[in-house]
């Protein structure tokens, strides 16, 4: 269960990845179709700015079939009116007339800059060239499909999986390095797999597998507009036992969810927190969520200072979890603890090479009950803050 460096679509599935220049020379134009009308299910941003993509995809899945799916990168279509749901709604059916499918059997995400209204001749001379051939496309490459859906990304993000006692198996990509505090799904992300499960059993996975990886992975505390995660099953391979194929999309998804965390706007180090003792998950994901977005606890495990109070500082600002008490709370970077029973000078510079490595778990158990939860994150560098003030120009 892993990523490699070739990596073809399931069964049942071809694309076609195209540059039709929405803002430079790199690919943004990407589609992936089924052979046939497959289950499909997909969940999106609550961000109250959703833009048309979102709008759109959200009525289409509601059958929960699809032919395909239609990425835009490079620009959002987001806060653009009726002229950019005009826009994504031709977009679908262009793409929907080159399948030979209705509209709502077309899924479409957008990423890049908010605010500006597609450049629709070129996206029309893209689909144009669309409608000319023939299916299933000649590609079934998955790592031009993640290529083709990156905007600040350093690296195309692909993971697959073999569903145990089949021959079927789980591809996915993702895109998203910034704008990154999933409420539903998360940035980009499609899985497609050659399994035959059942809409209803799909979306309920589906759903639970997103909440527990990509709704639990963080770069700056920022929810996108345009958040959208999709998943198709072709069924070519056949039935597969619904546990195991549960576990593959969980290994793929937990896969992209560390790769996006890792490729964070300019990150060095992937942090992971883990709060367990917790009353309940609910709260113990509420607590990991403010230590792992904190900027401070970020910043200290950039510049490798072993600061646990910063972390204290996560956990206490979580004020209305009454239960959780001082005296109660164990803090550790690593396997060793901080708190309450603190390290020497030695043992300090010890955490401080830990933490300068390219990887950091942090700790924390708050002594109450048995929930537990596990988020991913990414230390502040200025990295981020150069990348994020000259994003558009």
């Amino acid at each position: 269960m892993s990523s490699t460096m070739s990596l073809s679509l399931p069964r049942g599935f071809s694309c076609h990845v195209a540059n039709v220049g929405v803002k430079n020379t790199s690919t943004d134009f990407v589609v992936v179709a089924a052979d046939h009308t497959c289950a499909a299910a997909a969940v999106f941003t609550q961000s109250r700015f959703s833009g048309p993509s979102v709008v759109v995809s959200r009525a289409n899945i509601a059958q929960h079939r699809a032919r395909g799916v239609v990425v835009i990168s490079k620009n959002a279509n987001v806060a653009t009116g009726e002229q950019g749901l005009a826009n994504a709604h031709e977009i679908v059916a262009g793409v929907a007339s080159a399948l030979g499918c209705p509209a709502h059997e077309v899924q479409i995400a957008s990423t890049g800059v908010i605010g500006r209204q597609y450049p629709m001749d070129r996206i029309r001379s893209g689909l144009s060239a669309l409608s000319e051939l023939s299916l299933p496309f000649a590609s079934n490459d998955a790592h031009a499909v993640a290529t083709g859906i990156m905007t600040t990304d350093t690296v195309e993000k692909v993971a697959s999986a073999t569903i145990a006692g089949s021959t079927a198996v789980v591809v996915g990509v993702a895109k998203g390095v910034g704008m990154i505090e999933p409420n539903m799904a998360t940035l980009i992300t499609l899985m497609f797999t050659d399994a035959d499960i059942d809409p209803a059993s799909l979306d309920t996975i589906f759903r639970r597998v997103i909440d527990g990886t990509f709704n639990c992975v963080s770069v700056d505390t920022d929810t996108s507009t345009s958040d959208t995660a999709i998943v198709l099953a072709s069924g070519v391979a056949g039935s597969v036992d619904i546990v195991a194929f549960e576990a593959a999309l969980f290994h793929v998804a937990l896969s992209l969810t560390k790769q996006v965390a890792r490729d964070g706007e300019g990150a060095e180090t992937l942090i992971e927190v883990v709060v367990d003792g917790a009353r309940d998950n609910a709260q113990a994901k509420r607590v990991a969520k403010a230590i792992v977005n904190s900027p401070l606890v970020k910043t200290a495990v950039h510049g490798a200072d072993p600061n646990w109070g910063r972390v204290a500082m996560a956990v206490g600002k979580c004020g209305d979890e009454t239960d959780i008490i001082e005296d109660n709370v164990v803090i550790r970077f690593g396997s060793q603890e901080c708190f309450p029973n603190q390290v020497d000078a030695a043992g300090l510079a010890q955490l401080s090479a830990y933490l300068g490595g390219d990887e950091v778990l942090i700790h924390v158990s708050l002594g109450i009950a048995d929930g537990t939860a596990t988020v991913w994150g990414c230390d502040l560098t200025d990295g981020y803050v150069r990348i994020n003030a000259d994003y558009t120009t």
